[in-house]
């Protein structure tokens, strides 16, 4: 299997994952007392949010921890996925009021964030192996 479309798609699951906890952080404080009515009450336990963070987790430090170390080499996208998880937990933990709705959705975009520059560098390794390889691979014959 080749490892960068592999990355990719785990990428694209990652940005994805983080996005939808990034808009339920946000969203589920202001719409707590009007979830129950619409049937969605569910979103507003904490093992949902926990479940949620913990995938995002294992899918983050999957997809970026294989590029990392099969191909690109880059920290940047490790350091904001840590950073990111860092602030969503710190912010579920210890953070209250309508401070952890703005704090803790931020987490959830350097999450996605991480992924896009993985999902770039990524990209541009498998091109420039693609180029080196069709430069290198076949020699003019003359």
């Amino acid at each position: 299997m080749d490892h960068s479309k592999h990355s990719s798609k785990l990428d694209n699951v990652g940005m994805t994952a983080s996005i939808l906890c990034a808009v339920h952080c946000a969203v589920v404080p202001f719409l707590i007392t009007s979830l129950p009515l619409l049937g969605l009450g569910f979103l507003a336990n904490p093992w949902v949010e926990w479940s949620m963070i913990l995938f995002a987790l294992l899918i983050g430090f999957y997809a970026i921890g294989l590029s990392y170390f099969r191909s690109h080499r880059r920290v940047l996208p490790l350091i904001l996925l840590f950073g990111g998880f860092l602030i969503i937990i710190t912010g579920h933990l210890y953070i209250t009021n309508w401070r952890e709705a703005i704090i803790v959705p931020f987490g959830g975009l350097l999450i996605a964030t991480a992924h896009f520059f993985n999902y770039k560098y990524t990209a541009i390794c498998r091109n420039a192996n693609t180029l080196f390889h069709l430069k290198h691979s076949h020699p003019h014959k003359g």
